[in-house]
């Protein structure tokens, strides 16, 4: 229940806040451990990570214009790969940043870097390849980007 909470709230901060632009796709979050995050040891576990960078997706998602897009079109994200590696512990109500940055592409995958920054010492870095999915199968990147360029020039009057 406290994921789709949490989701809410990031989207309704992402509608608030500066959208993001296809020349800089980046994006950060500040947030808090909470202690349904935490596993058996008390720390925040492999698995939440994940979970957590899904959350920042879907804040890019919102403030580019994609969600929108992909809801019209009946598109679906997909993360098809995902590595992360762990430097240091987060423990319960800890606030951290989880910074996000598609850095590239290709004819199929976005690739991103996913880092958690508590202060200025890193937490856990990662990289994800994903997707966009229709019904006929995986839409090129440069269609989507597109797309979202199309609806980013229609907010611009």
């Amino acid at each position: 229940m406290n994921l789709y909470l949490r989701l809410l709230l990031i989207y309704l901060q992402a509608k608030r806040a500066t959208p993001i632009t296809l020349d800089n796709l980046y994006n950060q979050l500040n947030l808090t451990v909470l202690p349904n995050d935490l596993d058996i040891s008390l720390h925040v576990n492999n698995g939440r990570y994940l979970t957590l960078c899904d959350l920042s997706r879907f804040d890019l998602f919102v403030r580019s214009g994609l969600l929108e897009v992909m809801r019209k079109r009946k598109w679906m994200p997909l993360v098809a790969y995902h590595d992360m590696n762990y430097k240091s512990s987060l423990k319960v109500f800890q606030t951290f940043s989880l910074e996000m940055h598609i850095k590239d592409y290709d004819s199929k995958y976005f690739y991103s870097d996913h880092t958690f920054m508590r202060g200025d010492k890193t937490v856990a870095q990662g990289v994800s390849h994903s997707v966009i999915r229709g019904r006929e199968g995986v839409i090129p990147p440069q269609d989507v980007i597109d797309a979202v360029l199309e609806l980013q020039a229609s907010w611009k009057g």
